[in-house]
């Protein structure tokens, strides 16, 4: 929401939304130091908040290093070394949106010392998986990575951006799954719902991505209408917009919907 505008936050009102959660992420540019970040975690922190607020909504948000920006491990750790100050603010649920972007090795490293944070915090984990050619290997590097953590909750973690071709190796491994709603990339509408009747509700929710791009804030909503076309009870549809955000997100003790 630091992309949008105050009139995305009317709209989502009006659409009924009353929660959001958002994760810490690319700013359409590459920081050039880390007091960005503390910067950019002060906003998420205080001022969105606020901001949100005054339309009626609670911001909760999710803190990280973005893949994107994680492949310079120096940078990545000076970064991370200011995230625990912010990790007690009433509004942060959890780290995120981690994982890869390119598949490289640094950012794998940088990768699994944010799940290890988690890990020693008991915190909810949100995964960024790569967009495009890469998503299925990087699909498996993330699967392949969370193995490796014996004392993982895997019910504490959601894997997002998945498609046809990732969704069904996530939800077989025991972890959450997101569908990440796009105009142009990653999935439409009509995809999103494809996959729910494909492959059932269970551990499967769906977001809104809003960006600097082309992106739609009341994606969300506008899906749910694409799942009453169809022919979705009301109740199959309160279990996709509603109880399955509220059930993932209130395993952090700061989730007060």
């Amino acid at each position: 929401m630091v992309s949008r505008t105050t009139d995305d936050y009317e709209m989502l009102a009006l659409a009924g939304c009353e929660v959001l959660c958002e994760p810490a992420f690319w700013a359409g540019f590459d920081r050039s130091s880390a007091a960005g970040f503390y910067d950019y975690f002060r906003q998420l922190t205080e001022y969105e908040p606020k901001r949100a607020a005054k339309y009626g909504i609670k911001h909760y948000c999710w803190l990280c290093i973005n893949p994107k920006e994680a492949d310079d491990p120096v940078f990545a750790r000076e970064v991370m070394a200011l995230i625990p100050e912010f990790l007690d603010c009433p509004t942060v649920l959890g780290i995120g949106e981690i994982g890869l972007n390119k598949n490289t090795r640094n950012e794998l490293a940088i990768f699994e010392e944010h799940v290890q944070l988690a890990v020693d915090r008991d915190l909810p984990i949100l995964i960024h998986t790569p967009h495009l050619e890469d998503k299925l290997k990087g699909t498996r590097l993330t699967l392949d990575l969370l193995a490796s953590f014996s004392n993982l909750d895997r019910n504490k973690v959601i894997i997002d951006h998945v498609e046809e071709h990732t969704i069904a190796p996530v939800l077989d491994a025991g972890y959450w799954a997101g569908m990440t709603l796009y105009p142009q990339s990653k999935c439409s509408l009509s995809r999103a719902v494809d996959m729910i009747e494909v492959y059932g509700p269970d551990r499967l929710w769906m977001n809104s991505a809003c960006d600097w791009g082309v992106s739609d804030p009341l994606a969300v909503p506008r899906c749910l209408q694409e799942m009453k076309r169809r022919h979705h009870s009301a109740a199959d549809i309160q279990r996709i917009a509603y109880q399955h955000p509220k059930q993932f997100l209130s395993q952090s003790a700061r989730f007060q919907p």
